[in-house]
């Protein structure tokens, strides 16, 4: 990493600053795992403020998996910002001879393939954070309403920008199967994701009408 510690150790002022720099990274794959550690955050404070909804044990599972996605992403970020670098590494080797120009080859190749896998590890993780909060919609303190949907919007935010990572390294891998793998995979989170977000943000928002 560019960074002399993880994003998990970062006020949000450092982090931004970092962000703002002439450094090529972090950029918006880390970011996007960041936003999604922001929506299991503010899933986990409406659970936090839902105590007194009597429903078993729900409440607290949807409380600690939450927490553990704050974690997760906050990774996420990290391996983000860490697969960008190997890509920066490996354009740096040399290239004079043609033994030279195969590891080269090799290496950039092996960092776009770390660098797609990372953005579809964050759509994955972004919707587990979708269904904790699919859970928690079907009971909770609507006083939080608002918090709840700025939840739905930050998971939507996530996975779009994870997709827009994802799609503009996997059309330079070589190895088109796994580039066809790692396409179909966004594309079928991305669909579920769209249609799931959009459903919440209209139930949330007419509870907020009411």
């Amino acid at each position: 990493m560019n960074t002399s510690k993880s994003f998990s150790q970062m006020t949000t002022r450092e982090f931004a600053e970092v962000l703002a720099s002439d450094a090529p990274a972090p950029g918006g794959g880390s970011t996007s795992a960041l936003i999604g550690a922001l929506a299991a955050s503010l899933t986990k404070m409406v659970g936090e403020l839902s105590g007194k909804v009597d429903d078993g044990n729900r409440i607290e599972e949807i409380k600690e998996e939450a927490g553990r996605l704050i974690e997760n992403l906050f990774i996420a970020a990290d391996k983000d910002t860490e697969a960008f670098m190997l890509v920066s590494h490996a354009f740096g080797m040399p290239k004079e001879t043609d033994e030279e120009k195969a590891l080269r080859s090799a290496a950039i190749q092996s960092g776009l393939k770390a660098c797609t896998e990372s953005p579809i590890d964050v759509m994955e993780k972004s919707i587990k954070v979708l269904d904790l909060i699919s859970r928690l919609e079907t009971g909770y303190n609507t006083n939080a309403a608002s918090d709840l949907g700025v939840a739905v919007l930050s998971v939507q935010t996530a996975l779009k920008g994870a997709w827009l990572n994802v799609l503009i390294n996997v059309s330079s891998l070589k190895d088109k199967e796994i580039a066809a793998k790692f396409k179909a995979r966004g594309e079928e989170i991305l669909e579920y994701g769209e249609k799931t977000t959009n459903l919440l943000y209209q139930r949330i928002l007419d509870t907020i009408q009411a």
